[in-house]
């Protein structure tokens, strides 16, 4: 009896790591890689390709 209580405990404790990787880490992850290769750009952009043009 006390190992299908342990399993349901792993089974919640799954589902809820399963959640936050979902709906938390992988979206922040997400937006954190475009905007650091967004600013690659325009860092690079900066030094080397000079002020834009009229």
């Amino acid at each position: 009896m006390e190992q299908n209580g342990q399993e349901v405990r792993t089974r919640n404790q799954e589902r809820i790591a399963f959640l936050l990787l979902v709906g938390v880490i992988f979206p922040l992850l997400a937006i954190m890689i475009v905007a650091g290769y967004g600013f690659l750009v325009w860092m690079w952009q900066v030094f080397f390709a000079g002020p834009p043009t009229a």
